[in-house]
């Protein structure tokens, strides 16, 4: 059985092999709106790193900070910032975490409705969230004629 931390290990990896491909494009390119979930390349790949980060501040129980709007990232540098920060947060969250800590138990609401996850749960959301808007990413690159990254599991 595939373990959650090995496989959020692993899309660490593929979120740093996108994000070397992004250093490929125009700056011009990488902001296109391109009619997407969330328009532009840098729109998606920034909306993948706060939904990490949210649900880091739910499982951890913080506050919920406000995160900068996409159009607020001028550079790639400034999102790498955020990449590094996001991944140590989780990694710094997966060290600390038991067998037992994957079973505890959370609620919150999903569309009005009061349900319970554990926090396995909610990492395999994370890790979904993100190969989902992979997948978009990789369609863009190939409307761009761009070579988007090989992924593949295991790395």
């Amino acid at each position: 059985m595939v373990d959650i931390k090995d496989l959020l290990a692993y899309s660490d990896i593929e979120r740093r092999a996108f994000f070397e491909a992004f250093a490929t494009l125009s700056w011009k390119e990488f902001t296109k709106n391109r009619e997407a979930s969330f328009n532009s390349i840098r729109n998606i790949f920034i909306h993948t790193l706060n939904a990490t980060d949210y649900w880091l501040d739910f499982l951890q129980g913080e506050n919920k900070r406000s995160r900068k709007k996409f159009e607020e990232y001028k550079t790639l540098k400034e999102i790498d910032t955020y990449m590094k920060h996001v991944e140590n947060r989780m990694n710094k969250y997966l060290k600390s975490l038991s067998p037992e800590g994957l079973k505890k138990k959370y609620q919150g609401k999903r569309e009005g409705e009061l349900e319970t996850v554990t926090a396995e749960e909610l990492l395999v959301h994370v890790f979904e969230e993100e190969v989902h808007h992979r997948g978009e990413l990789i369609a863009l690159f190939w409307q761009m004629g761009v070579k988007p990254p090989v992924i593949g599991y295991p790395p």
